[in-house]
């Protein structure tokens, strides 16, 4: 890999941290267990970290390589490859997110959905390939069945040498192969380690929200890669954080916003596609309540999953099926719970964040945003 090395390869595991709601943020709404995407039963979610902040040294071809691998097995590791109703949308398109195509027309999505930079999605793409032909060869070898694995990505070109290939295929195997339940790890891991939001040091985030529908329980969970934003947008809970702080020094990195968001919405309510479309497009709702408006330049792309029910490959399928979905009469406080979700995951995302140098332009510190800041805020909210 050149005359130096990545330092520092990290399968992530969470470990207690400071969370938003810590700090007195009274979100509303009702978070699972462990207020992340994986309270959603079955739902899996595996990270790998590349931190080489050792590219000064002599004879090293690139600057300093902070970005990652996110994965999301939304059937973890079951057998055989089974596909999940879903549904996507593009709230503003400057970015990518792969295999939305055959969502929009097929309903579904079987296989891993992956997180990363912008410029390491054909990689991505390849290694998740790779490795769904390994994980399920009953699946592709004896049938002509093809993969088609979703890779999202956001651009973390300021704060990594995004044009150095630093991702490799191992690495999104590691993230693949050590998905688990449980705690998520937040802010500078995963494909989320490099990223920007609002001009603070963002990444990744979750949180979930439960709901009771005509006396049925119901989880919604949502991961985001939080890239978007500008500083003089951000309201929190209502707050404009403008009026009580002075701006980062990462504020005049750019004129205008040039970040993304990408959100992963799943839950074990039972829904057909066209119900997680609309599920989907509520993200866009949990963004705006922090203020954005989703510039020119922002890729902000969506997509939800249902994991209620199962939806057979082409190659198993019968010629009819029978399947149970909740009438859309019924739908609303799903809505309302990805609103919230959202909303509090990109916090989260910026709460657990560490600060970063810049790779370009060189000289600049993204902090992170203010713990003792956001306790002053959610006095001020609770007023």
């Amino acid at each position: 890999m050149s005359g130096c090395w990545i330092s520092k390869v990290r399968r992530e595991a969470a470990t207690r941290m400071v969370r938003a709601r810590d700090l007195g943020l009274a979100f509303p709404g009702t978070p699972g267990p462990f207020n992340a995407m994986t309270d959603v039963p079955g739902v899996l979610v595996g990270m790998t970290t590349l931190l080489d902040e050792r590219a000064e040294e002599a004879g090293c071809d690139h600057g300093p390589v902070r970005t990652g691998v996110t994965a999301i097995l939304p059937r973890g590791y079951r057998q055989p490859l089974e596909g999940v109703w879903a549904g996507v949308c593009r709230f503003n398109g400057n970015g990518e997110m792969t295999g939305t195509h055959w969502i929009e027309d097929g309903g579904y999505l079987a296989g891993p959905i992956i997180l990363t930079n912008t410029h390491a999605v054909g990689m991505a793409h390849y290694a998740a390939v790779r490795w769904m032909l390994a994980r399920y060869p009953d699946d592709f070898e004896p049938v002509h069945h093809w993969a088609l694995p979703v890779v999202a990505e956001t651009y973390d070109g300021v704060l990594n040498d995004i044009n150095y290939p630093a991702v490799t295929a191992e690495h999104v195997w590691a993230a693949l192969n050590g998905a688990q339940a449980g705690p998520v790890p937040e802010g500078n891991v995963g494909g989320g380690t490099g990223m920007i939001a609002y001009g603070y040091k963002g990444g990744t985030g979750t949180a979930s929200r439960q709901v009771t529908i005509a006396g049925h329980l119901y989880t919604v969970g949502v991961l985001v890669q939080a890239n978007h934003g500008r500083w003089e947008w951000l309201e929190i809970l209502g707050v404009r954080v403008a009026s009580m702080a002075a701006p980062p020094p990462s504020v005049w990195l750019s004129p205008v916003e040039r970040g993304s968001l990408i959100a992963v919405i799943a839950t074990d309510a039972p829904l057909l596609p066209h119900q997680l479309r609309r599920l989907a497009r509520r993200a866009v709702l949990g963004m705006g309540r922090q203020g954005t408006i989703g510039g020119n330049s922002s890729g902000d792309l969506f997509l939800a999953f249902s994991t209620a029910g199962t939806v057979p490959l082409p190659h198993r399928a019968a010629p009819t099926g029978t399947w149970t979905a909740l009438h859309d009469t019924y739908c609303d406080a799903l809505y309302e719970g990805v609103v919230q979700a959202v909303e509090e995951a990109i916090l989260n995302a910026l709460t657990q964040a560490k600060p970063m140098t810049t790779v370009k332009p060189r000289g600049y510190t993204v902090p992170a945003i203010s713990h003792d800041l956001l306790k002053e805020i959610a006095v001020r909210a609770r007023r």
